[in-house]
């Protein structure tokens, strides 16, 4: 059911629809910024310092205290992020707009980093060149998430020249690394960004995204031992040769069998997302071609649910599971009994869940509602920065944006225009009703 706008309501969505050629030029401005997600640790910065700047700069005109800051190095040990990750080039943004006092104070998020555009001739346009054609926006990044970003920046215009004053303070926040490792919306929750409830502007196609899962990879090596592969071998117990590759498949039988397992069990699924799972993603094994592999390893990605977080907040509890399980079958066969497996964890990406029934879930849904926009509650199957301000930074925070994710990842990644508008002027109606006028 929707309701009707007051006036004020109306000036607002009136001035954030206005806006559309700014944002549409906002949004291409981002897209020629290249900041393609680090594909390794270690790669360099591009054009994160440019695009901060800029958003910092219109921040700054409407008024906005702008913190803009490179955080230290991750240094080592901490799980949730990978080890010695260096933040140079890569600053974060966090903007505060001040409230008169006695409202609720809001945060909005989005990420700066995409995905890699891949093969140029995949493109039917330049990736880095947002092109308007019948409607859609298209580029890398338009949707996932610098439409969004964009979207959340034009909604805090429309407000300023309506002169609207909120009562609750706004917190803009514009990190790095979502797509790679999480790493930079969590140094903005060690740097102190939180808020009494947030949004962030994936491309939710309206909905109001309460939860996500997490995730975290192991690397599971199988020892074999290295031998002319034309030559007959005598049994391994004599010296003979073995294949590590073979060996391998008891560890992929095991995890087959585990996610048969996980598939009927409650703890393992819920009420809106995809259950837990255990998928084999990458295998790397053998030196040469007339040569016994000697070893094997086998990466997963473990997707869980917020329900499988330990007491602790991590996945120990998950990986202490599978361990036990893998180990078990592997102590089955005799070679590796005598040679266990060998296992890497990488970074634990923690999953997170607000209530469904929310005030701030109510607030957009009824917003963009009341903008012929009908969302519904849902969830991320991947994982969101949403996730880290909740868990970490004490700010409920869901995912709300435009419609576009199908295409998100893909070549010819595009985004309605309308799409954009309408989640701008959403945004507007809800740090309205959220904050207080």
């Amino acid at each position: 059911m929707t309701t009707p706008l007051s006036s004020r309501e109306k000036k607002v969505v009136e001035l954030a629809r206005e806006a559309r050629d700014e944002l549409v030029d906002l949004v291409a401005e981002l897209v020629a910024l290249d900041t393609t997600a680090r594909m390794v640790d270690d790669d360099p910065p591009r054009d994160e310092v440019r695009l901060q700047q800029s958003l910092a700069t219109r921040l700054r005109g409407i008024g906005a205290e702008v913190d803009l800051w490179e955080p230290e190095p991750t240094g080592r040990g901490n799980r949730f992020v990978p080890d010695d990750l260096d933040f140079k080039g890569r600053p974060q943004l966090a903007a505060r707009l001040a409230g008169s006092g006695g409202g609720r104070s809001l945060l909005l998020n989005g990420h700066i980093d995409a995905v890699t555009p891949g093969p140029r001739e995949d493109w039917a346009t330049d990736p880095f060149k947002a092109v308007l054609k019948d409607g859609q926006l298209w580029g890398r990044g338009v949707n996932d998430m610098k439409g969004g970003l964009a979207s959340l920046l034009i909604a805090l215009e429309a407000l300023h020249r309506a002169g609207v004053t909120l009562r609750g303070d706004i917190v803009y926040c514009a990190n790095t690394d979502e797509e790679s490792s999480g790493a930079g919306s969590l140094a903005c929750v060690q740097h102190g960004v939180r808020a009494d409830a947030g949004i962030c502007g994936e491309p939710t196609g309206f909905d109001a995204w309460v939860c996500c899962r997490g995730a975290v990879v192991p690397i599971i090596t199988v020892e074999g031992r290295a031998g002319h592969a034309e030559m007959p071998q005598p049994h391994w117990s004599e010296g003979g040769a073995v294949n590590a590759i073979e060996k391998a498949k008891i560890v992929l039988g095991a995890i087959e069998t585990l996610r048969g397992e996980w598939r009927g069990r409650p703890d393992k699924n819920h009420w809106c997302l995809a259950p837990a799972d255990i998928v084999p993603t990458i295998i790397q094994g053998g030196v040469w071609t007339v040569t016994y592999p000697p070893r094997c390893s086998i990466t997963c990605e473990i997707q869980y649910l917020p329900a499988n977080v330990d007491s602790e907040g991590t996945a120990k509890a998950v990986q202490a599971e599978i361990t036990d399980w893998i180990n078990a079958a592997a102590n089955a066969d005799p070679w590796l009994r005598e040679h266990p497996l060998h296992w890497q964890w990488m970074a634990d990406i923690v999953p997170a869940e607000i209530p469904a029934d929310h005030p701030l879930v109510r607030t957009v849904l009824d917003s963009a509602a009341d903008l012929g926009r009908t969302g519904k509650v849902s969830g991320l199957d991947s994982w969101h920065d949403a996730a880290h301000f909740t868990r970490w930074g004490h700010t409920p925070t869901l995912s709300f944006g435009p419609a576009g994710i199908e295409s998100a990842h893909a070549s010819d990644e595009h985004v309605s225009v309308d799409s954009l508008v309408d989640h701008c002027a959403a945004v507007a109606l809800a740090a309205m009703r959220w904050c207080g006028v």
